[in-house]
């Protein structure tokens, strides 16, 4: 009778084919044992005894061997064949990825710099995210189209802001120029003044100067350039009576 230990394969990935994950193999810790013409009874019997007999295999010496396979399947490779991960780096790649992008758009940059720290093969990773890009699921203009739309409006944040954060995430300079593009000046500036507007109360009280200073910091944070904070600031106070005599100055 031969007794193995089965390993899990890798469960199957959502969306993709369960055909294409790893087949199930043996653990490095697997053992076959094996008594021609040996029957259950007389192999217990022998067990009894101490297993002291030479042909029996199940000695001290085969203890040992059991006890270093047991240590031996708390190795990196094995933990990762028992919680199902793939052994081929390219399917290690495309599940990290898949993961990655479950709900939540990620540039080209992003991806690689993940896969490199799972310490992805560079030849696995850029075979797997070429791919992604072919399928369409890598964009990175259709990102920066959507973080733009999505940050100008909910946030308010200017052209500079925008070109700064898109940057930070690998977004290549010809894309992030395309995207912020669609950003006009009348729109940017008619975006500020909505900002200082909402701001405008919360400074009430204060001198002329520090509500300047409090609502044009506002602005420059988000992006805006520090002519068109002026402007934009000046208006408002105007608008509240305030003298704005000398606010032509740099803040």
């Amino acid at each position: 009778m031969t007794r193995r230990t089965e390993w899990p394969g890798s469960p199957a990935e959502p969306g993709g084919d369960p055909e294409s994950g790893p087949e199930s193999g043996y653990g490095p810790a697997d053992a076959s044992f094996t008594e021609p013409g040996a029957g259950a009874g007389e192999r217990s019997g022998r067990r009894s005894r101490g297993g002291a007999g030479t042909g029996s295999g199940f000695g001290e010496g085969a203890g040992r061997r059991a006890r270093s396979g047991t240590r031996s399947s708390g190795s990196p490779s094995s933990s990762r064949a028992e919680k199902g991960e793939p052994r081929d780096p390219v399917e290690q790649a495309r599940n990290i990825c898949l993961r990655l992008l479950t709900g939540t758009p990620r540039t080209r940059k992003q991806l690689a710099d993940a896969l490199r720290k799972r310490e992805i093969p560079d030849e696995a990773a850029e075979e797997v995210l070429a791919r992604f890009e072919d399928v369409g699921l890598i964009d990175d203009a259709a990102f920066a189209g959507a973080w733009v739309e999505s940050r100008h409006h909910g946030r308010g944040l200017a052209r500079r802001a925008l070109v700064r954060e898109l940057r930070t995430k690998g977004v290549d300079s010809t894309v992030i120029d395309e995207a912020v593009g669609q950003l006009d000046a009348d729109q940017e500036e008619e975006t500020a003044r909505e900002l200082v507007a909402r701001k405008l109360r919360s400074t009430r009280g204060l001198d002329r100067d520090k509500r300047l200073r409090r609502l044009a910091g506002m602005l420059a944070r988000k992006g805006y350039g520090e002519g068109m904070a002026l402007r934009v600031v000046r208006q408002a106070l105007e608008e509240e009576g305030e003298d704005t005599e000398g606010l032509d100055e740099p803040f």
